[in-house]
This record gives C-alpha cells, structure tokens and sequence, in this order.
C-alpha cells in the first residue's frame, strides 16, 4: 500500500481532532468534580501535554500502520470514558461519589495506564516527529507510569468506619451520627440535619439509578450503607421523628411498670446490665458471676452443678427485653415530669423533677432526644425568670447538657420568645448562674442563627468582655471564647471596641495565662478586623505579646500567634511597623527550619512574609524600609519553592514577584539571577498547580529582560515556548497571559529562539491580542503593551521571510490604529515596528514593466508609489502611505513623550533614504512633518536632536526645501552651535553650510 497523507486528510486527522475536542470537555468537566479534584486535575495536566502532540502528529505524513492505528483508537477511548467519567462526578451526589472514591482512583490510574502505553507506540509509529516531540513523550510517559493514583486517609478512614459498621451490625445511633459529621466535614458539607438530609436523599436516588441499570452487587452494598446512616439524626426530619416518638410513647400508656423477676440477677437482685449465661444456661450480672468466679467458686449459685467458668454468653434477648422496659418507662417518666415542672406550686419538687430530668439527660443520648422531643426548651425557658436561684441553675444546666452537639436543641432553645434575653439576663447574676449561663450562650454560638442572636441583645457584649476580665478562670475563658465566636460580625466588633475589649484584650495578651493567651491569639487570628482596629491594636502594642507567642516552643501556641499576626499584617501600615520592630528575622528563622515543612505554619509564616513585602511597595518618601537586607536571606528565602507545599510554594514566588516592583528591585533581580532561579521558575512552567505555574511566570517576566542572556538561551528551548503558547491561548489568568506575552517580548531576539516562537504558531494569537485590546481603553492596554513589544522581533529587515509572515496577519493596519489609540509605551513600540518594516519597502517594491502593443489593448494602468517608485501594497511591500501611516506618525511627532517622537520619526525618516530623497521628502512636507522635525532641534531629548538634525542634513540638500524651511531652521541651528560641543555642533554647522549661513572651512565643523 502507498503512504498517504492520513493526517492531512483522511480519518486519522478527524479522530486526532475529535481527542483534542474530547480533552478540551474533559478539562471543563474536570473543574466541576465534586470528589477526587486533585486526581483529575492530575489527568488533565497529562492530558493538556498530549494536546500539543496530536497538533504535530496532525501535521505529519503518517503510513497506515496498524500500531499507529491502534495508539490513536486507545487514546481516543481513554479521553471518552475519562470525559464521562468526570461528567459522572460533576453530577452525581457527594455521598455516592465518596462511597465509590476507591472505584473512581482506580479508574483513573487505568486511563493514565493505558493512555501511558498508548504514548509508547507513537514513536514507533509515527516518523519525522521533532526532538522536542519525542522528548516531551517520554517525559510524558516516566511521570504518567509513576504516577500513583489514592484516596485520600480521611475517605478511606470513612469507608473503614462504614464497613466496620456494616460487619459488626452496629445499630448505635451516636455512631451514625458521628460518622454523618465525618462524612459531612470531608465532603465540605454544613453540619446542619436539613442539609445532610438532602445529600442523602440524592444518594438513594442515585442508588435507585443503580437499581435500574441492574448493578446488583453495588445496590446491595448500598442498601447496607443507608440503613447503617438512616441510624443517624441527619436522616430524618425533627417533626418526623416526633410524629414516630409520640406515637410510639401514646402507646404504652402513662403507668410505670415494674422489672418482671427475670429481669434481676439471682446473685446481686438488681436489675441487669450485661446479661450473661453460664453453662448451666442460668443467667447472671455479667460483674457478679465474674466476680464469684474470681473468689475461686466453681458451682453455679443457683443450681450448685459445677461451671466451665471460660463459657459467658451474652444473653442479647434479656438484654434488649430490659433495655425495652427501661426505655418504656423513661419515656414514661419524661413525659410525666413535665406538667410537674411547669406547673408545680412547691419549688422543692420542682427541684425534685429538674434533678430526675438532668440525671436522665446525662445517662443516655436518647434520652436527651426524647426531652426535646417533648418540647421541655419552653419549659426550661420560662423558668429562667423564676425567683428561686436553685432553680434557674438546675434549669440553666439541663439546657447546657441538652444543647451540648446537638443541633435541634439548641435550634429550639433559639425560637422560644426571649430565650436568649432570658439567658443573658442571667449573665448579671451570681457566679454560679452566671458560670452556666455564658457556657450555654458559648454552646448556642455554635449555632448561625443562635450567634446572630446573642450579639443583638443589648448589654450582652459589654457583660462578656466584664466576665472575660474576671477571676473566675473558667468563666473567663468561655466568656472569651464566646466573644471569639460572636466576632464573625462586624457590628459585634463595634460593640466590642465600645466595651473596651481590645484594651483588654491586649492585656490578657501581655499578662494573662498560656491558655488565655491562645483564646486571644484565636480571636485575633478568624476576627473580621476593620482596618481601623488592625491599626489600633498595633499602637496599642499587640505585636511584642504576639510575637513572645510565636516564639513559643509548643507548635500549637505558635501557629495560633501566627495566624493572629497574618491577619493583622495584612494592614500596609502594620506591616511596615513589623519589618521595624525586627519581626522578619523569627519569621525567616523559622521558615529555614526544614523540620516543620509539613506543617500550616509554614504555609502562614510564607503567608506573612508575602504580606510585608505588600506593605513595602508605594512606601512615603524617604529611607525606604527594605524587607531582606543580605544576600543570605535572598540565598536563603528563595530555594523554599522547591519544597513540596504548593501554598508554601506560592506565597514565596509572590514574596519575589512583589519586591521586585519595589525600591530593592534592582538588587533583587541581580541576586535572583545569581542563585540560578531561571532554570527553577522555568520547571514551575509544567506544574499541574495553574496558580503556581502563573506565579512562576509572573516572576520570571521580571527577570528575562535583565537576566544575562546565555542564562536565557540555557534554560528556554522549544517546549518552554509551547507552554507560553498553550498559556496565551488557554489560560484564564490575565495576569498570567500578560506576564507570557512579556517574556515573548524580552525573549533574546536570535533566530533559533524566533523560528521556534513561529513554529509555535504564536503570531496569530499575538495578533489576536493586539486586535482584541485596541478598543478596550485601558482594559487590557498593558497585553497590547507587551504583544507589540513581542511582534517587534518579527519586523526585522534582516528576515524578509518573518517580515511576510507577521504581514500576513494584518498586523501593520493595527499597528497604524495604535498610533493613534494606544499607551504610550504601544505607540513607540508600534512606530518601531512600523520602521523596520518600512526599511524593507523600496526592495519589495514591484517595478512597473513597460508597456508592450497598442495602449487601447493594455489594462487598466497601475498607480506608481510617491515614494518607492513600483507597485506597492501594505501586505507585499510593507509601504508606509499604503498603510496611511503618514498622518498618525505626524501627529505622533507632537507627543510630549520623547520616545514616541523618536520612534515616529525613525518610522518616517525610512521615507528619505538613499534614492528616496526628493519623493520622501515631499511625502513629508504634504504631511507637514518637516516643521516638528525643525521643532525637535529645540528639544530637551539628545537623540531627538540628533536625528532631526541627521534628516534635515539630507532634506536640506534639496534647494526646493531649502527654500521652504531652511529660515525657520536658522536659528536653532545657530543656536545648537553656539550651546553644544562635539558632534551635535558639528553636524549643526554642516546644515547651516547647506543654508548658506556657514561656510564650509568654519570653525563650527
């Protein structure tokens, strides 16, 4: 069989598209997933380093090989099934997705698997693919085989528990509800029963769908799953469960029963807990027969028929039979007690049923479920106003226990008329009611809704900050606690400045105990400071206390303190006051520590060091404060990016990117380049971490315009070009896409460099941004900045085959609107452009052919250019007047900036080259640029000096011009001889030679 050209057109080409198509969804989808992001973000990377491979491989001539055939069918499978599979995870419920975590792992790393061996046969397959190709594939292919795909600890912790559950048929109602939470905090579920009942809701309807495809062994395995979490509170709404609770208590009636006489243990005659049986198959307290078999008796007490004292076995039967009746009359009981409660003369036995009740809350959960259910919260509320303090203590206490974890109660407590009045009320009385009532108030604000209500109560934010600065230790410490919780609020951290608390706080940070301490750290480290109390608390003094903390041994006191100070640093001002005191030195100290790399500190004291170097950019006049000061914490500080936590990573490149837009940028950039931070950020290029790699970006945009070029030319190869490329045309971080655009730009303008930008096929997207953000004002006007200063590479003279392909875009007729409606940077750098295309007009300029036969048979007659004598187009000659680039560059000439002026007159003095003289020079003269360019010799610019003065020289040769500008230009020049030495003086004297004003042996040349 022949080779053809399937890749150019044939079935291979649409399939390599219809995988690009297909990698492009599974991105999108990827970014959706509700489980596993990292995994799949893990396979896009992989897969955003194929795409590249197909594009080439669609360009190449391929035989029709079956290898070849068989690598692009497998790739074309794996993408699909991977799409789908992220279009599963983006859709299905969160509980589902998590139940199946260690499937969807598994699936993933067989896509990678395949897609890895799919790679492998591409070489084989397919000839003439570039060195940089290959290389990337087998780079490709070393990561994706060592790749290694797991659930995270926390969701295998999960499935463990659940499966645990399901073999040991644990029906207890607490560990549903504990592992309900667990499920709840992984998947990033609020903890409240509305929200969890609905994420199990769609994960019966999910298990349903299973049940309709026929996936039997999962269904059954699903169904085990929802009747061990149906044990859970989440699973049910509060009215459900007391629709179930009353009908069941309605039905045993309202007389307690006694223990029927099976229920007592013959040895201790109470009744049982642990009922077990011996070999004789009578029954005793588990604690009792052990016992008397502990004091050496050998026969059963009952019988006297001697025991195998190694066989007890649980009798489960009696046990739930006992469990049964003491449920049956607890429930009997608390449903009694209450009318006792609430309508009781005789404070005695209120007292009396309030103890029976606390003690029942404090023996078994369910119990507490069933007081609520009851509705005891009004109750137990209104009895707070009694007279009687030993009352509203034992009150205050069974609202304690009952709102301890549990969310319905304390929602109950908070929609009962004045309950939290009520309760703040009894923040005014004596200690001990006092002590109870801020430990519930601190439960409750555990609660959105009960928080917001507590703040509001007027009074209640001063009496916290009186009971924080108290004697009573525990008071204290959860009266502080308590503000800490209410401090989410902006309007509770006004009433908390009223009430002096940051005063005290700043006290208890000075002189309080460790623990108190930390509880003040925490407030300061999650509370929504306004930037004036951030300054407030730094004139008061916070940062010394705060900073004692943070060079404290424990790590948990230390992370505290710094977090407290991450959030305050964020305030310029406060920054600037924590680089004066010294706080930079235990920060740097700290981060050198390699032993704590694993920790959050690390990620906050990164955090901090990136908000300082904020806080030293747009400084006031002056001495500048710098934030490092020696090489060492350069040499130091900047080799962190290679450890392995990405936020670490990140602040520490942003550290960087800030300082050198500061004072110290010059210094900064020199000792970056010193300790080889090119070749590092360049690896950050391929990172899977999209903030990281813009960061990385971002930072090495600073530094390739400075850096030594051999450095550059190193560590930049073709692949590194293709990532900027894939960066313009698919990254959504604007800052990221300028900061690609500007290492185009200052890339060293050598050919190889500049064949691999156009291999690249990176014109058309500059191009395209030129295009996009000529009408958008200010919008992206530093892209178009850069774009044009990359675009200038391709407009050398040098290379007419660059110069033709930059034309081909457009981008000439751009550049001219530019002129007109850019920056100032964009206008020189257009006019630049503009010049060296120019510069190649005259020699592409098509010379008209004489005309041959009779005139009435020839065609229409072709239009000479005023200048360069042919036939000229925007497109083939480049010509400036084609282009209508005359006017805009005129105008251009009256800028007030001198290197637009410059540039402009550079673009418009090609017009006057060589033979060019007398055409360009009235080119000129009709655009009334000879009379700026006269102007120029009275300006402060050198350089516009001198090449006004180098084109009149010539313009000056031409009598008819001479006579026209020669007066105006007379005393300038004159002027120019008499104020300036050197050459401006000598070439000033030669044009006033052409003038006639000097003679040629003057003294002036």
């Amino acid at each position: 069989m022949m080779v053809v050209d399937l890749l150019t057109s044939g079935p291979t080409t649409t399939a390599i598209s219809q995988i690009i198509d297909t990698i492009g969804e599974f991105i999108c989808y990827a970014s959706d997933v509700l489980v596993q992001k990292n995994s799949f973000q893990e396979l896009a990377s992989y897969l955003e380093r194929i795409t590249p491979i197909l594009k080439e491989l669609r360009k190449e001539k391929v035989s029709d090989s079956e290898t070849f055939n068989r690598a692009i069918d497998i790739i074309n499978h794996e993408t699909k099934d991977a799409k789908l599979l992220a279009l599963e995870c983006s859709k299905k419920s969160k509980v589902y997705l998590l139940m199946k975590c260690q499937s969807i792992v598994k699936r993933l790393e067989n896509h990678v698997k395949e897609l890895s061996k799919a790679l492998e046969l591409l070489p084989l397959a397919a000839s003439g693919l570039s060195v940089g190709i290959l290389e990337e594939i087998e780079k490709l292919c070393d990561n994706m085989e060592a790749n290694g795909f797991k659930a995270a600890v926390i969701e295998e912790e999960i499935l463990e528990k659940i499966e645990s559950g399901i073999r040991e048929n644990n029906c207890n109602r607490s560990y549903a509800n504990n592992l309900i939470i667990l499920i709840a905090e992984t998947l990033g579920i609020t903890k409240e029963n509305s929200t969890m009942k609905k994420e199990l809701e769609e994960f019966k309807k999910d298990i349903e769908n299973s049940r309709v495809n026929k996936e039997l062994a999962e269904v059954m395995h699903m169904d085990q799953i929802i009747a061990l979490l149906e044990r859970a509170d989440a699973t049910s709404s509060p009215n459900e469960r007391k629709i179930k609770y009353f009908a069941k208590r309605k039905s045993l009636g309202s007389r307690i029963l006694e223990p029927l006489q099976s229920f007592y243990c013959p040895i201790t005659h109470d009744v049982m807990v642990e009922p077990v049986e011996t070999s004789s198959d009578q029954t005793f307290e588990r604690s009792a027969i052990e016992k008397w078999f502990a004091e050496g008796n050998k026969l059963c007490p009952m019988t006297l028929i001697p025991l195998d004292t190694s066989v007890l076995r649980p009798n489960k039967t009696l046990k739930q039979s006992i469990e049964e009746w003491k449920d049956r009359n607890t429930m009997i009981t608390i449903a009694t007690l209450k009318e006792k409660i609430q309508f009781g003369d005789d404070d005695n036995e209120v007292m009396h049923c309030l103890k029976t009740l606390q003690d029942l809350c404090e023996q078994k959960e369910q119990h507490k479920e069933w007081v609520i259910l009851e509705d005891y919260m009004q109750v137990l509320i209104q009895i707070l106003g009694s007279k009687n303090r030993d009352v509203r203590i034992r009150a205050l206490s069974t609202l304690c226990i009952l709102a301890n974890d549990n969310e319905e109660a304390k929602e109950r407590i908070v929609i009962v008329d004045n309950a939290i009045d009520s309760i703040v009320h009894s923040l005014g009385r004596r200690q001990e009611e006092r002590k109870l009532a801020v430990a519930l108030l601190l439960e409750l604000s555990k609660y959105d809704l009960a928080r917001e209500h507590i703040g509001k109560v007027q009074g209640c934010i001063l009496l916290l900050v009186t009971m924080s600065n108290g004697d009573d230790n525990q008071a204290a410490r959860d009266a502080t606690e308590l503000l800490d919780n209410l401090s989410y609020s902006d309007q509770n951290v006004i009433q908390m400045a009223k009430a002096n608390y940051f005063r005290h706080l700043l006290q208890r940070l000075s002189a309080g105990q460790d623990d108190v301490k930390m509880i003040m750290a925490k407030t300061l480290s999650e509370m929504e400071l306004t930037d004036h109390n951030k300054e407030s608390l730094f004139d008061g003094g916070v940062l010394a206390p705060l900073l004692h903390l943070f060079l404290h041994n424990d790590l948990q006191v230390k992370t505290v303190a710094t977090k407290a100070l991450r959030n305050l640093s964020t305030l310029k001002r406060n920054g600037l006051e924590m680089i004066r005191q010294g706080a930079v030195r235990p920060f740097l100290d700290l981060l050198f520590q390699h032993n704590i790399q694993r920790s959050s500190l690390w990620e906050d004291v990164a955090a901090i060091i990136m908000q300082l170097a904020s806080s030293t950019i747009s400084q006031d006049a002056g001495t500048p404060i710098l934030l490092l000061e020696s090489d060492d914490d350069v040499f130091g500080l900047f080799p962190l990016v290679s450890v392995t936590q990405p936020g670490v990573q990140q602040n520490i490149i942003q550290t960087f990117c800030i300082l050198c837009q500061s004072s110290s940028s010059s210094y900064i950039k020199t000792k970056l380049n010193e300790c080889s931070a090119i070749p590092e950020l360049v690896r950050f290029f391929e990172n899977e971490n999209l903030n990281l790699r813009a960061s990385a970006v971002k930072l090495f945009s600073c530094l390739v315009e400075s850096c030594d070029k051999s450095i550059v030319l190193e560590n930049v190869d073709q692949k590194c070009i293709n990532t900027l490329l894939q960066i313009l045309e698919f990254s959504s971080d604007e800052e990221e896409i300028v900061s690609a655009m500007e290492i185009i730009c200052h890339l060293p303008e050598i050919e190889q460099i500049t064949q691999w930008i156009i291999d690249a096929n990176v014109l058309p997207i500059i191009y395209k941004y030129v295009q996009d953000g000529r009408d958008r004002d200010n919008q992206r006007s530093n892209l178009v900045e850069k774009a044009v200063g990359a675009l200038h590479r391709f407009t050398v003279p040098t290379n007419l085959e660059w110069q033709k392909v930059a034309a081909k875009t457009g981008i000439i007729t751009v550049l001219v609107q530019l002129l007109e409606s850019g920056t100032t940077l964009t206008k020189q750098r257009a006019a630049l452009c503009l010049a060296e295309f120019s510069k190649s007009s005259a020699r592409l300029s098509r010379p008209i052919l004489k005309r041959k036969g009779l005139c009435c048979f020839s065609g229409p007659k072709e239009i000479r250019c005023r200048v360069h004598g042919g036939i000229c187009t925007v497109m083939s000659s480049f010509c400036l007047l084609e282009a209508e680039a005359i006017g805009p560059l005129t105008r251009a000439l009256g800028e007030s900036d001198s290197g637009v002026c410059e540039a402009s007159l550079d673009a418009l003095l090609t017009l006057i080259e060589g033979e060019k003289l007398e055409s360009g020079s009235k080119v000129l003269a009709k655009a009334n640029a000879i009379p700026l360019i006269i102007k120029f010799l009275s300006s402060s610019s050198l350089g516009l000096q001198e090449k006004s003065l180098q084109a009149l020289e010539r313009i000056f040769q031409l009598t008819e011009f001479k006579q026209m500008f020669g007066a105006s230009a007379q005393m300038p020049l004159v002027d120019l001889t008499q104020r300036n030495s050197g050459r401006l003086r000598s070439m000033s004297a030669r044009v006033l030679a052409h003038l006639n004003v000097l003679h040629d042996q003057s003294s002036y040349f």
